[in-house]
């Protein structure tokens, strides 16, 4: 099966084509990962994913989404991370990667309650304009140019510390509506200065980021980019926006664009079924001439393995089907007799043929 074939990015090497999507686990404390983290992840190393990607990680502490999601504003943080990336390194043939991520409006949010905390039990949240996600929120703070270099530079930092602590790939979120994504589009953001306005002024601040974070990583990290292809809205962020913006990521030496869609605009419809986003990673693939990855209610290998002989995307990002199944991609290989890390520890309880 082509999902059972590596693929290279940079320098990087990946034995397969699965990749553990990220998803938060609203699991830390004050950002720092805990056991729980080095299990979660260790799992699904041992289960033979070529790549595993840490979920959502702020890049400061207005960054992330709840009190109970990661960050990697400090050197706590990135060495609780680095004893996670030194397992994996040492105890699989999977890559490990990192979301480096900003909430922007969606932050400041109770892991417990699942609702926006006061003022004074949370903490301020920041736009690109005084547009709230939903009209029960707190308006967020408009950020000042300064302000937007600044979490260009936390952007940076955060990219370091990852570099340092081992991870090889690095993934900038774009998507889902959280504060990239907030200046991408042009229902969250109406500012009239260089962040906003047209296209390309709206996309300033995540090319900025780009630049940023390259100047971190070296050939032995790859960079890619998760966005939503569409937001689902009229007069919103569109496929053929993604397309274009796309093309420029590439230009930038981004390595993928992992394609989801969503997020950012309260209350609107998605068609939700199988493979539903996988057309949009299609698009830009196709369109923008870049490798992308395609995630979204793929639950099976033999979907998984249509969608790469289609040439709709070049890996398969897995989320919930990984969480029911941290042992998905060795299992999926044993059908075939397709080649797939397994632990030596466990060879007793492998299939015979």
């Amino acid at each position: 099966m082509k999902l059972f074939t590596p693929i290279t990015f940079r320098n990087i090497e990946l034995k397969n084509r699965i990749v553990m999507s990220p998803m938060c686990m609203y699991s830390a404390e004050d950002g720092v990962a805990n056991d729980f983290h080095f299990v979660h992840y260790g799992s699904r190393a041992q289960g033979g994913a070529g790549l595993i990607i840490v979920e959502a990680t702020g890049v400061e502490p207005r960054g992330r989404i709840t009190n109970k999601c990661l960050g990697i504003w400090n050197d706590e943080q990135a060495s609780a991370l680095k004893k996670i990336v030194d397992f994996v390194h040492q105890n699989s043939e999977s890559k490990i990667g990192i979301q480096l991520a900003h909430a922007g409006r969606k932050g400041s949010v109770s892991a417990e309650t699942n609702r926006q905390m006061s003022l004074e039990e949370g903490w301020e949240t920041i736009a690109p304009s005084p547009i709230p996600f939903h009209h029960s929120e707190r308006i967020p703070h408009e950020l000042s140019v300064e302000e937007i270099k600044n979490l260009v530079e936390d952007f940076r930092k955060a990219a370091k510390r990852a570099v340092d602590s081992g991870f090889d790939v690095l993934e900038i979120h774009g998507a889902h509506g959280y504060l990239i994504h907030q200046f991408l589009s042009p229902l969250s953001n109406i500012r009239t200065d260089e962040y906003g306005g047209n296209p390309q002024n709206r996309a300033r601040f995540l090319m900025e980021i780009v630049d940023a974070v390259n100047s971190e990583i070296t050939e032995n990290q790859a960079l890619f980019v998760r966005i939503s292809g569409t937001e689902y809205a009229e007069n919103g962020w569109e496929i053929s926006d993604s397309v274009e913006l796309s093309k420029a990521l590439k230009a930038k030496n981004v390595d993928l664009i992992d394609v989801s869609s969503g997020g950012n605009i309260n209350g609107v419809t998605i068609p939700l079924r199988p493979s539903y986003q996988v057309p949009l990673a299609e698009d830009v693939k196709k369109i923008s001439e870049i490798e992308t990855g395609a995630v979204g209610l793929i639950t099976s290998a033999e979907q998984a393995e249509e969608i790469l002989e289609n040439g709709q995307a070049d890996l398969i990002f897995l989320a919930r089907e990984i969480l029911r199944n941290p042992y998905f991609a060795v299992q999926s290989s044993w059908k075939n007799g397709d080649d797939c890390f397994y632990p030596h520890q466990y060879l007793r309880a492998k299939p015979v043929k």
